[in-house]
């Protein structure tokens, strides 16, 4: 079975990878392919900086991901541009990801990917796992871990699909309002249901 999980930033779905990678289950880092694809030599890479030039490099040239994030979290056509370029490159290594887990055996792969809807991603899963969570937490995390101020956490927020255009893809709406110890019965729970042949 291959799972889709995806939540806005700060919504807790590292935490729910995290714990489904504990149970069992073979995780597809999306974020991890999305590096990979704009390193250094790699056609996104090149492509990249013909749009945006070098001033997005870091002194040993590779990409210096947030100084590009702050030029296209406040400009959605540059945005646009970027997935336009990054998307395609990390789709194919998605699929061919999935390919070689189910080739070695893995029962339950898990494509961990906060913007698993908006690229579409979500059309070579099973099952839609949203992780969902009230705006203002999301901005309190994100003070609290990354250190973003308020504008600056709801401006990421913004960038993002709303919890409510995710919840339409969605095949389980995981609520992740409360501590990590009720979040981790609801997954061991989730997960349950897989095991025994459930969604």
């Amino acid at each position: 079975m291959v799972i889709g999980l995806t939540g806005g930033i700060a919504s807790g779905k590292s935490t729910v990878s995290a714990k489904l990678k504990e149970l069992g289950a073979a995780i597809i880092d999306v974020d991890i392919l999305a590096r990979s694809v704009v390193s250094k030599g790699e056609i996104a890479y090149n492509r990249i900086i013909q749009c945006f030039g070098e001033s997005i490099l870091l002194p040993n040239g590779e990409i210096n991901r947030k100084r590009l994030g702050s030029i296209v979290f406040s400009d959605k056509k540059k945005l646009a541009l970027l997935n336009g370029i990054t998307h395609p490159e990390i789709i194919s290594r998605v699929k061919e990801r999935i390919r070689e887990l189910k080739t070695a055996g893995n029962s339950v792969i898990v494509v961990d990917a906060a913007i698993l809807i908006e690229m579409g991603l979500y059309k070579y899963v099973d099952s839609v796992w949203v992780v969902a969570a009230d705006r203002e937490i999301q901005i309190k995390r994100l003070i609290e871990r990354d250190k973003f101020d308020y504008r600056d956490s709801e401006k990421r927020i913004n960038s993002q699909f709303t919890d409510d255009a995710r919840k339409k893809y969605a095949d389980i709406v995981i609520d992740n309002n409360e501590s990590i110890e009720t979040l981790s019965k609801k997954i061991e729970e989730l997960w349950g249901n897989v095991m025994s042949g459930g969604e």
